[in-house]
């Protein structure tokens, strides 16, 4: 009786509330994750093989022990499914049967023709809107460098905030920092700008990587509350109640 009770206290926890257990996350998430990573970073080092255009064969990808818990109608609801349309789904050859690719963010290097990219190369191609989301913990490095590519191919921008209509990818819904970019003075400069397949606005930036605070119109604070901030470097810092400051504090 004693081991009995020993197990239902351990159970429960020292204080006799049961532990916490994490809750399993959601298979599709699971899956879309694992595939922006297959397909954005790591092919190579999976040794799957892509094409110029960014596409692997899906029955090699779904040959790795990360998905083989995964079958082709599962991949064939998360690409249909995907709020962001992160992914690209068609048929192939007999020879490789279905392909599938991200449709932005690879730290690859894919051909940007061959990824379909549309370029935008007058004023009046690029959207009214371009704008970029951040963190609070980026703020001060690109109020002093501008915008990073990251080791990623692209800096992605969108034509609007999140919320905003027909807005569907671009910037992360949880962004803190909003920065405004003068795209038609940065293509005039030379910068490139591309529209992806799935609406997000890209460029490489200069070639250093980088798209330089002489771009930026304006920059808005979007968490905890909307309002302006300065462009001024120096002059901004996160709210002290924000929660990603009171975390990056303990």
């Amino acid at each position: 009786m004693n081991s009995s009770g020993g197990r239902r206290q351990e159970a429960a926890g020292p204080t006799g509330r049961r532990a916490h257990r994490p809750r399993e996350q959601d298979p599709d998430v699971q899956l879309s994750k694992a595939l922006s990573y297959a397909l954005r970073h790591g092919a190579l080092k999976l040794g799957l093989p892509m094409g110029a255009d960014g596409f692997v064969p899906l029955g090699t990808l779904l040959q790795l022990p990360q998905f083989r818990s995964f079958s082709t109608e599962d991949v064939q609801r998360v690409v249909d499914t995907n709020g962001k349309q992160r992914f690209t789904l068609r048929p192939g050859d007999p020879s490789t049967g279905p392909l599938i690719r991200a449709n932005q963010g690879h730290s690859l290097q894919v051909g940007v023709p061959e990824l379909e990219l549309m370029p935008l190369e007058t004023p009046q191609a690029l959207p009214l809107v371009l704008v970029h989301g951040t963190f609070w913990k980026h703020w001060p490095s690109i109020l002093l460098k501008g915008l990073s590519r990251q080791g990623r191919t692209h800096i992605h921008l969108a034509s609007g905030l999140p919320g905003d209509p027909g807005i569907v990818s671009g910037m992360r819904p949880n962004c803190e920092v909003a920065v405004f970019i003068n795209g038609p003075l940065a293509l005039a400069d030379g910068i490139s700008f591309f529209r992806s397949a799935n609406g997000v606005i890209l460029t490489p930036g200069n070639n250093d990587g980088f798209l330089p605070p002489k771009y930026f119109k304006e920059a808005l604070q979007l968490l905890p509350t909307r309002k302006p901030l300065s462009l001024a470097a120096d002059t901004e810092s996160a709210p002290k109640h924000s929660p990603r400051r009171r975390m990056t504090q303990q």
